[in-house]
């Protein structure tokens, strides 16, 4: 793939010529049989186009030679020599060539079942029906006994908000009623409550770690933009794939500049399932009921609203959603409709509070029903599912009277489904501590105060964010933080300022008295806060 920041008028120059000299490059080194595509995006372009897989670092220079009879053609530059990089080219993929690498691609396709390959390890099957080898040790496919390589059922969940916590309740769900599972998330990867590494992992490499973990039945995979748009879609088919909303975060990438084009990013989960499987939508978010219209596979829905047009027109046609009915969760079909549980029964929702939580549980159960779970086996784990299975994402403790809400909410939306969570919790005092990271807008920043100041605060805690200021200068958030915040009705000294968000932490622990909440946005996901206040306990 090839980059290129321009204009659309540049772009419909650049478009024909790449793509001329791509192919004109592909001929030579014998790969003729390749397609070339681009995609134009905000800001300028990307090219792309296909290779062997066992030679994709040598593709990488067809690249860098196209990028130079760019700079040649438009900028003056020298134009490079075509015949000497034609050369180095075939130089570079006869080094790099891996024939049993792709016999064994070919093998696994024939037999079908799922190939995974990267750098290191090549895997064909999935779990306990998977078996893993080196990547330049490949065995004779024809050697091995293929009716012991199966895949395992997979669920793959995207989306801005909820898509962690939602992997973790169908994870949790999935593993009370007897499988092991293996998850991949923004913070490890697990098999059953193992975790085997913690990190971000919810990329393809994530996704292929767990594929061959040799205990699981079951795959649940996170999914997230950065993933997608850098390197693609861990798997080629899942079972189901759910996309829990979009709105706008960590906008500015290329290819992701937009709200439409994050949307575009997270819809390629939906190829997965088109065919085979089933999607899993969230029938409040606009977008994705109008992007719905492009699939035409299976859909499923959720909602916190029985009576919304979607639920009620999927119904008609006896389609499948998961509703939020009068304190209730529901499942529809058709005109059936079946109680799982009460919101209040569900420890994550904090007593039905929580409705963000309501939605991830709705989501959850429609995706593990996909994958094989009863209504009673749902029911039991959503029972269940408390909020140490759920570190960091809407939890509340009790340490001496007061309560203790913390949140990893980094968005708008996320921030305000936080709010409402603090508003329904009867406190005689409020402290919010909180930072915010640079690249948001003044607006946004502001809109974060304003929202911030009216869940009826006594105290207001800020830190700087100094790893995320993101072009903004020392203290500059904080300012305008402060000014939106006397603006809405703030003394000077209900507003504090600190270095570190820890200490505005610690400040608001010793703050706070019997009665009072302390709402705590850890958005530098510190790895002590859960600890110290578990500490004080």
């Amino acid at each position: 793939m090839l980059d290129i920041a321009c204009t659309p008028e540049e772009a419909d120059d650049l478009i024909p010529f790449c793509e001329e000299h791509i192919q004109r490059m592909l001929d030579a080194v014998g790969w003729g049989g390749e397609s070339v595509r681009h995609l134009r995006v905000v800001g300028g372009l990307t090219i792309a186009f296909s290779a062997p897989i066992d030679a994709l670092y040598a593709a990488t220079e067809i690249v860098e030679w196209v990028w130079a009879c760019c700079e040649a053609e438009f900028c003056g530059a020298q134009v490079p020599d075509f015949n000497r990089k034609k050369t180095e080219i075939r130089i570079a993929i006869a080094e790099e060539v891996n024939p049993p690498l792709l016999t064994m691609q070919v093998a696994a396709l024939k037999h079908g079942v799922s190939f995974l390959w990267d750098d290191d390890e090549v895997s064909v099957g999935h779990g306990s029906h998977s078996q893993t080898w080196p990547f330049r040790e490949l065995p004779n496919p024809e050697a091995l006994d293929w009716s012991r390589y199966r895949d395992v059922p997979v669920g793959i969940v995207t989306g801005t908000n909820g898509k962690t916590t939602t992997v973790r309740i169908a994870k949790h769900l999935l593993q009370s009623a007897g499988r092991i599972v293996g998850l991949s998330c923004t913070d490890w990867v697990s098999v059953n409550d193992e975790i085997i590494d913690r990190d971000d992992w919810s990329g393809p490499g994530g996704a292929r770690l767990v594929l061959r973990q040799d205990r699981i039945d079951t795959a649940i995979l996170e999914t997230a933009r950065g993933g997608l748009l850098r390197r693609g879609l861990g798997v080629e088919r899942a079972q189901v794939a759910l996309i829990t909303n979009v709105s706008e975060d960590h906008l500015g990438d290329f290819g992701s500049r937009n709200v439409d084009e994050l949307l575009n990013i997270k819809w390629v989960i939906s190829r997965a399932v088109e065919d085979t499987g089933s999607l899993i939508l969230n029938a409040d978010d606009k977008l994705l009921v109008a992007k719905s219209e492009e699939f035409d596979g299976c859909i499923a829905w959720f909602s916190l609203n029985d009576s919304n047009p979607v639920i009620i027109e999927h119904a008609k046609r006896n389609g499948i959603a998961f509703v939020y009915s009068k304190g209730d969760l529901v499942r529809i079909e058709g005109n059936d409709r079946q109680t799982i549980c009460q919101a209040k029964d569900i420890p994550i929702t904090l007593n039905a509070a929580a409705e963000h939580n309501i939605a991830n549980a709705l989501g959850a159960a429609a995706l593990t029903e996909k994958l094989g779970l009863s209504i009673e086996q749902i029911a039991g784990g959503l029972k269940t599912m408390s909020q140490d299975s759920n570190p960091g994402r809407s939890n509340l403790f009790e340490i001496d009277g007061f309560k203790v809400l913390v949140d990893f909410a980094h968005n708008p939306e996320a921030m305000q489904a936080l709010f409402a969570v603090a508003s329904a919790i009867p406190a005689s005092r409020r402290v919010l501590c909180f930072a915010q990271a640079g690249d948001r807008t003044d607006s946004q920043i502001r809109e974060f105060a304003r929202s911030a100041w009216a869940i009826g605060l006594d105290m207001v805690n800020i830190a700087e964010l100094e790893a995320y200021r993101r072009g903004r200068a020392e203290g500059e958030v904080f300012r305008i933080l402060r000014d939106e915040l006397l603006k809405s009705g703030a003394r000077s000294d209900q507003i504090q300022y600190f270095r570190e968000e820890n200490e505005s932490f610690d400040a608001a622990l010793e703050w706070a008295k019997e009665g009072d909440l302390v709402v705590i946005l850890d958005l530098g996901r510190n790895s002590n806060t859960q600890g110290k206040i578990t500490a004080r306990l």
